[in-house]
């Protein structure tokens, strides 16, 4: 990026991935649709909370959130704006395809309306 030309522009800053997922749960309330996280984030740098959690099922890759669609139960993961899938996260995506389940990616609030839609649509 060429500073010299941002020089003296104000940055917005972007916001942080859990504050437009947290946003997107209470939207998705507010339609009445059900959803639940997957904390995969889990135990952080404890090593010994990581091992028992992965034991009881803890997996990379593995959507933000479960959501009830109108049209049946999905993943959606979060991603913050210009945000990308990790590998694992990809692997995981085509997993739900070939499984046949439903799986959603977006980066806003905005974009999960729209999803909400089209669930509802199909």
């Amino acid at each position: 990026m060429d500073r010299k030309k941002y020089r003296g522009a104000k940055m917005v800053p972007r916001p942080a991935e859990a504050v437009i997922q947290a946003d997107v749960v209470q939207l998705l309330q507010k339609n009445g649709i059900f959803c639940h996280s997957v904390p995969n984030e889990g135990a952080g740098t404890d090593m010994i909370r990581t091992t028992q959690l992965i034991a009881l099922g803890l997996r990379k890759g593995v959507a933000d959130l479960v959501v009830w669609w109108p049209d049946g139960i999905g993943y959606l993961e979060m991603k913050k704006p210009g945000g990308t899938q990790s590998p694992e996260q990809k692997v995981f995506e085509m997993k739900c395809r070939e499984y046949g389940v439903a799986y959603d990616l977006a980066h806003s609030v905005e974009e999960v309306e729209s999803l909400i839609e089209w669930h509802r649509r199909k």
